[in-house]
């Protein structure tokens, strides 16, 4: 994405189904378990940029022994900087006992992160401020051992402030705007409740159905309780993906398929997915069931995991991306008038990499038949030169944008940005005819339109071509999310911009007012989450209005080449994603009355001039 938007967090959780010295039997090493962690971690690094964290739970432990232990990092390579905090403690051990760990009982007294359950965080920082205490995993400590709690996950609730007031809980400044501190603090209310009942172990299932039941928002969640059972539980509507791999020596779960497949080395059809609502509950002695805690729901997957957030290794994922592009060669064929040579195809580094291969094979499909068709109406009529220059035709590629990754840590103080930002991109010369080339340059979606006016559009202007087409994978997007992306603010998207020239260009501003007064009626009869009152913003302009409107804006002044832009269809989307049809950023649909709430409260801050979150 040329405008990086904020990731979905990821998480990893490990349970060792054995004693630790059949892995150092079987695999060489005690740490077995740790060295998946941290592999279920790298291969999610994708999904994490502001901080990182892990906690671990040691089994049958003696009474006053520490068994819960976290450890937490904000450092700008925090996977790096835990493990390399857990290096240091083995080497301090083996420094005074060089021998340790051929002995598996005497590390797992020693070492305060070789635990049988373990559970991974990586954070972006979608609610609260970017610091250490705010990363994942959380931790409730209690003196009744059963009573302890960890817990970690992807996910964003949008009804925190009730939560808090249900447990009767202050969290704090630090905590007040952490939806994480709102639900480990309903959870743990509910275990110790459930702990007070019961004498012969946890009913885990209860405890998630009580719980699980208040929360409005969309989640991947992992928990590890002090009686040595845990659980990862995925929301009614299966918004945030959620997949697990059993075999007799362990049992894992994470937000990406490919990463548990890269870790353990096992096939695709191994790795399950956690269906919508259900929860992988894994008990104390190893045994685990898959149990339905929220009632079925209509499903809506983020369909933003396949476009762009999750990472493309995984071969349903590949295939839909090249789909995203393929379904858009149709339109850049009619948008060009079928003017293949005299169009150069390209592609904004790098996460769109996959949409432009798929592009390529549907324009290649079309010259293909091309050729076909031209060939066969020549029957007898022609010679080997003409045949040779003809079946040599080919869409012309080149790497048009290189990004200089060195400049972004140095770009992000707001008093340079705007200046500094041209320079995030460059540009390969010699690679346009002046005048006559047009560009196509695809990337996975538009958010902002900052990037590509501040930067891109100038860049590619420097070599001269006759106009510049930006071809959005996705659709356009016209509302906020609040179940785990950082997209909360309606001022920020360009479509939205868009639709508030268009009505000022027609006249119908009033229409702007009557949106804001209804929000508002909404607001005091407390049912803002009833309807989503933006729609109507959007409705007097049809989809290619807007698509026009935003090329305006996104043209620098002083730019010789006419800009254009096309976007994927909701339609087109839908058939290439067919399992993820969370698309409330583009329609509007939100699948729990939270969204329609976050909606309205959003344009209610833009029309007050507030610089704010929806929630």
């Amino acid at each position: 994405m040329s405008e990086a938007i904020k990731h979905e967090c990821g998480l990893a959780f490990i349970r060792l189904r054995k004693p630790f010295s059949y892995y150092q039997q079987q695999y060489g090493t005690v740490f077995y378990g740790l060295n998946k962690l941290y592999l279920l971690m790298e291969k999610q690094h994708n999904r994490g940029q502001d901080g990182a964290g892990i906690a671990t739970v040691k089994l049958n432990t003696e009474p006053g022994v520490p068994f819960m232990h976290r450890l937490r990092s904000s450092a700008p390579q925090a996977i790096g900087d835990i493990f390399g905090k857990v290096r240091e403690e083995i080497d301090e051990i083996e420094k005074y006992q060089p021998e340790i760990t051929k002995y598996p009982g005497l590390m797992k007294g020693h070492m305060r992160f070789l635990g049988e359950l373990m559970m991974g965080h990586l954070r972006y920082a979608t609610q609260g401020k970017n610091n250490v205490e705010l990363c994942h995993p959380f931790v409730r400590y209690n003196t009744v051992p059963a009573r302890n709690l960890s817990i970690a996950g992807n996910f964003n609730l949008v009804n925190a402030d009730e939560l808090f007031k249900f447990v009767n809980v202050d969290p704090g400044e630090t905590h007040r705007n952490s939806d994480l501190a709102a639900m480990l603090e309903v959870v743990h209310h509910f275990l110790c409740k459930e702990d007070e009942v019961r004498q012969n172990g946890l009913d885990v299932k209860k405890i998630l159905k009580d719980a699980f039941s208040m929360f409005d928002g969309g989640y991947h969640v992992c928990g590890l309780l002090g009686s040595g059972d845990s659980f990862v539980i995925r929301d009614g509507h299966g918004i945030r993906p959620s997949y697990y791999y059993v075999n007799d020596e362990v049992i894992v779960a994470a937000s990406e398929r490919a990463a548990i497949r890269t870790a353990f080395n096992v096939g695709e059809n191994e790795v399950l997915e956690l269906m919508p609502g259900n929860a992988l509950i894994v008990k104390e002695n190893g045994e685990y069931s898959i149990e339905q805690i929220l009632e079925p729901k209509e499903r809506k997957a983020c369909s933003f995991e396949r476009i762009y957030f999750s990472r493309g290794n995984d071969e349903k994922i590949y295939k839909e991306r090249s789909r995203l592009g393929y379904n858009l060669a149709e339109r850049v064929l009619s948008d060009i008038n079928n003017d293949l040579k005299n169009t150069i195809f390209s592609f904004i580094p790098n996460t769109a990499e996959i949409a432009f291969y798929g592009m390529i094979k549907g324009l290649e499909d079309y010259l293909n038949k091309i050729k076909v068709e031209r060939i066969v109406s020549w029957g007898k009529d022609f010679d080997e030169e003409k045949l040779t220059e003809m079946v040599n035709r080919r869409i012309r590629i080149d790497k048009i944008a290189i990004k200089d990754v060195k400049m972004r840590t140095f770009i992000t103080a707001d008093t340079s940005r705007n200046e500094m930002v041209q320079h995030v991109y460059d540009i390969t010369y010699g690679t346009v005819r002046p005048g006559v080339d047009t560009l196509v340059v695809i990337d996975d979606s538009i958010v902002r339109g900052t990037t590509l006016r501040e930067s891109i559009i100038k860049m590619l202007d420097r070599l001269g071509p006759k106009r510049i087409i930006i071809v959005s994978s996705a659709p356009q997007i016209r509302y906020p999310d609040c179940y785990g992306i950082d997209m909360s603010k309606m001022g920020d998207f360009v479509a939205f911009q868009a639709a508030i020239a268009l009505l000022k260009d027609h006249g119908k501003e009033h229409i702007l007012q009557e949106a804001y007064g209804l929000c508002n009626e909404l607001q005091r009869t407390n049912t803002l989450h009833a309807q989503n009152v933006v729609r109507n913003i959007y409705k007097p302009f049809t989809t290619e209005q807007i698509s026009a409107k935003i090329a305006e804006i996104i043209t620098p002044k002083g730019i010789g080449a006419k800009v254009d832009v096309i976007y994927q269809s909701i339609e087109s989307l839908h058939q290439a994603c067919p399992n993820n049809l969370g698309d409330w950023y583009f329609t509007g649909n939100y699948p729990t009355p939270g969204g329609n709430r976050v909606v309205n409260k959003a344009f209610m801050n833009f029309m007050e001039g507030k610089n704010e979150r929806g929630y």
